[in-house]
């Protein structure tokens, strides 16, 4: 999200280009990640059980690929969709942590920066069968 004329908007890229310049990021406790952006980006109010199919599929297209896999989502709907993807993703045997936050990471002081590296610290740290709200 970045702040525009009208509020905070989805911006294309942008998750990309700030994780880009996040030292923490080149910590080797923490794992190597590829970002998997939608087209077209949504505001979570907007969201709907399709999109949760979406999320649901791709993670199952790449189960194999990966330790973990994060979800960065708003918060409007996240816990609708952390409600929803255990019962798509059965049987589960590695974490998928949904996280969001309240003050986005354009804001100088927010907690979407903290959600973000804690997030991909279980996700590739703890071998947590369940789909997690963070």
């Amino acid at each position: 999200m970045i702040k525009g004329a009208s509020g905070y908007a989805p911006s294309p890229g942008y998750l990309a280009a700030r994780m880009a310049m996040m030292p923490e990021l080149k910590d080797p406790m923490l794992p190597e990640y590829t970002i998997n952006e939608y087209e077209p980006l949504l505001d979570s109010a907007n969201m709907s059980p399709a999109d949760w199919f979406k999320i649901a599929n791709d993670i199952a297209a790449h189960y194999d690929e990966y330790d973990g896999f994060v979800v960065i989502h708003g918060t409007d709907t996240m816990a609708y969709t952390a409600s929803a993807l255990p019962f798509m993703l059965k049987p589960l045997s590695k974490p998928v942590i949904i996280t969001g936050s309240q003050i986005p990471l354009c804001e100088v002081r927010n907690d979407a920066h903290e959600n973000l590296i804690t997030a991909m610290l279980i996700a590739s740290q703890y071998p947590i069968p369940e789909v997690c709200l963070l």
